[in-house]
């Protein structure tokens, strides 16, 4: 790990600066803004970048990274600002949580911060100081900003900042980063320290007293490599804290020193055997110098009045009601990711529909007008039809963690998920991968711990997403016809299958986190922040972000899946048809020439004839030889090769399975499930010996197939811009793909040993 800065490009300064001012001005500063989470911090951020930050991603890893540039009194060019993921410590077992310490101290190729900007909320000022005395710790320049003074005069409680910046020896700046008030004064205060660090670099607040766990830190501060603490005693003492609680034998950590390391799991271990308990040393010396002064920050009324936010948790955590109104509320997020996002959709289909049809009438006919029609366009087409959704669920998203409800929704689920080893917080991806994987999977991110939101991403696909809904209805309706009084057992089919969905995920969950994602079982910490009202701007900025992202990274991967689909499905271009097909062919070009026959008639006919035309094609292409080469794979599920085809194409998309199997069977490919046309092609198809092909062991074999299988290319796409490596997307397709060969086998074997067709 090592620090670095970011030169200019120009110097400024003149005769009578400072040596520190004339060395900032060969540079750009960095202000690191750091906090505990739900303190307003990325409000702060916004109001001192001017809502200007760009969002990316840390490297490798799903933490977004902001940063911008804000100007800064007296400073010669705007300082680089840069917003520390919230932590409540900056002690760390995974790389996610490591980021705040590199941040802190310019480590891991980040910027060495000039000053760190500490945002505390002044509602839960005891708790949030913690982290603070963390980072002075470390001997980098620190101001502290304290946020929602507005709420402190509301509750009628009164922030002593004197006494504050007395006693913590940096200066403290009261601050309201919704209202805006209070900012001027921290650019001034921030300036300030840039200019002359000393000022805020006061040394350690709480002094430890024992010998003998002053000598265990010595030991370990000995290892902590120089580019770490630059020379300072104070930042290699608190280093060696760190690293103390830090380090485990299962920790995630990177870059941390072999002999450090060692040294550290020596140090903590024969503490363990002397019966020291270092976390419970350094938290209580923390937390004593805390308590002694929290009076003296904030001064509470004679008599404090019940908040509205107590009032209002005395309804949503009640074990029964709050309960009942989160599923509401869920139930509405799922409504909107299911069906109030189907005019967006609506919209962007026809639009790229109309572009197609423009682009179809408009070139000759060849490769280039099928490679920008099926290829190009269906491909945008098929990224931006899923942005209506992923928008809404992170309005939802936003709008729940803006007023404080997201951390309630993670408390009232906990108990129930952390039974099958997820977390609280894995609930609303996992319900919202009723309506799709996609903005599922990114949902995620609101879940702190790398292992945690792996073992979701690896279990939301197997939810039944809205794509899986055409199969079902297709198999269901070959299984029960109309009219043929199975109305009652399709709806309870249909529910059985979300039920079988749900109740595998849950199972999958348990599985993995025993085995592949074992980990320990760490505790949810939970700040229940008081309730506020949202700023639009913050949410409809997320809720853009997100979106872009999403557009940006994992498009380009969904495009090239389209593409590639497209040429499985339309090459060889040139084909040899069945000799009667030919002879069928050159008959009606000829009453066409001859203009012997009705023209509606001909008309009709020329489409049917087109279809069986596209349908022998796609036998011979490179989709249909691939249905060939893989039917002794998928024959023990009682699947033929022209399933094979269907499921080539699913893989892509699962929905893309019906119009494949329209296509298939010598149908426009515009049928869909619903069509009787198809599902009487369907019923009617039968095997070279006449058996039919979808009996009701099949049709059950494929909807559990594809209940099971990861055929959504978008998904991949997803899991790899989220977890930044190909590792876990292919883990999930190999798993998912082989538990869903599996549990085919048994349903069509199963049910051939006990007598069913």
């Amino acid at each position: 790990m090592t620090g670095e800065r970011t030169k200019a490009a120009s110097c400024h300064g003149g005769a009578g600066a400072t040596t520190a001012q004339v060395e900032i001005a060969l540079r750009v500063p960095v202000v690191a803004v750091a906090g505990n989470p739900n303190t307003g911090k990325t409000t702060l951020f916004n109001r001192l970048t001017g809502n200007r930050a760009k969002v990316a991603n840390y490297p490798g890893i799903t933490v977004e990274r902001l940063e911008g540039r804000a100007f800064l009194p007296g400073v010669a060019t705007s300082v680089r600002c840069v917003d520390v993921p919230g932590q409540y410590s900056l002690s760390a077992r995974s790389r996610e949580e490591q980021i705040a310490l590199d941040c802190v101290l310019g480590l891991a190729g980040e910027p060495r911060p000039d000053v760190v900007l500490v945002v505390v909320d002044g509602t839960q000022l005891g708790r949030n100081l913690y982290l603070l005395l963390q980072v002075i710790e470390l001997d980098v320049p620190v101001v502290v900003a304290v946020n929602m003074t507005d709420e402190l005069e509301r509750d009628g409680r009164v922030l002593d900042a004197a006494r504050m910046e007395r006693d913590l020896g940096v200066p403290v700046v009261p601050v309201s980063a919704l209202a805006g008030t209070g900012v001027e004064v921290l650019r001034q205060r921030l300036a300030d320290v840039i200019a002359e660090p000393a000022r805020g670099r006061p040394g350690w607040r709480w002094i430890p007293t024992d010998t003998g766990f002053l000598a265990r830190v010595d030991r370990v501060a000995a290892d902590v490599p120089e580019a770490w603490h630059g020379g300072s005693d104070r930042a290699r003492r608190a280093l060696a804290l760190w690293a103390l609680l830090s380090i485990g034998e299962d920790d995630e950590l990177e870059g941390v020193p072999e002999a450090l390391r060692r040294t550290s799991l020596r140090a903590y271990a024969e503490a363990e055997e002397d019966g020291e308990d270092l976390d419970e040393t350094v938290i209580r010396g923390r937390f004593s110098w805390i308590d002694a002064r929290i009076d003296d920050f904030v001064r509470e009324p004679g008599r404090r009045r019940v908040s509205v936010t107590d009032r209002i948790d005395r309804v949503l955590l009640h074990p029964l009601l709050g309960f009942v109104l989160f599923l509401g509320l869920m139930t509405i997020v799922f409504q909107s990711l299911f069906s109030w996002s189907d005019p967006a959709i609506g919209l962007v289909e026809d639009a790229f529909g109309h572009l197609g049809a423009f682009l179809e009438a408009s070139l000759p006919a060849g490769f280039l007008r099928d490679l920008l029609v099926e290829g190009i366009v269906a491909g945008v087409g098929g990224v931006l039809v899923f942005l209506p959704q992923i928008a809404l669920l992170f309005l939802f998203i936003a709008l729940m963690e803006g007023t404080g409800y997201m951390a309630r929704v993670a408390f009232l689920m906990d108990r129930v998920m952390r039974a099958v080893g997820l977390h609280g917080r894995a609930f609303v991806p996992m319900l919202s991968g009723f309506a799709c994987a996609i903005p599922a999977v990114m949902a995620t991110r609101t879940m702190e711990r790398r292992r945690d939101r792996l073992l979701t991403m690896m279990v939301v696909p197997l939810m039944t997403c809205s794509a899986r809904l055409p199969v079902y209805v297709l198999m269901i309706a070959a299984l029960y016809p109309p009219g043929s009084g199975g109305r009652f057992r399709q709806g309870l089919l249909m529910a059985g299958m979300y039920l079988f969905s749900t109740v595998t995920a849950l199972v999958a969950a348990f599985v993995l986190g025993r085995t592949v994602l074992r980990g320990p079982k760490v505790p949810l910490i939970l700040e229940m922040p008081p309730y506020r009202m949202p700023r639009v701007s913050a949410v409809l900025r997320t809720m853009w972000d997100r979106s872009a992202v999403f557009v940006r990274e994992a498009g380009t991967v969904i495009l090239v899946c389209t593409i590639g689909r497209w040429f499985l499905l339309s090459f060889p271009r040139e084909t040899k048809l069945p000799t009667e097909l030919e002879q069928r062919v050159a008959a009606l070009e000829t009453e066409r020439a001859q203009g012997s026959s009705d023209e509606t008639l001909l008309e009709e006919r020329a489409a049917r004839l087109d279809a069986e035309v596209e349908s022998a094609r796609l036998k011979q292409s490179y989709a249909g030889r691939l249905g060939h080469a893989i039917e002794p794979v998928i024959a023990p599920l009682g699947f033929d090769w022209e399933i094979g085809i269907g499921l080539i194409g699913a893989f892509a998309a699962r929905e893309v399975f019906v119009s494949t199997m329209a296509v298939v069977y010598g149908l426009d490919e515009d049928q869909d499930a619903e069509s009787d046309t198809l599902r009487e092609r369907i019923r009617a198809q039968e095997r070279p010996d006449g058996r039919p092909v979808f009996t009701p062991l099949v049709c059950f074999s494929l909807m559990v197939f594809f209940a099971l299988a990861c055929q959504c290319m978008s998904t991949i796409a997803v899991v790899k811009r989220e977890t930044g490596t190909w590792r876990w997307p292919l883990f999930l397709f190999g798993y998912m793909s082989v538990l869903a060969w599996v549990a085919s086998f048994v349903v069509f074997q199963g049910g051939r040993l006990l007598g069913f067709e």
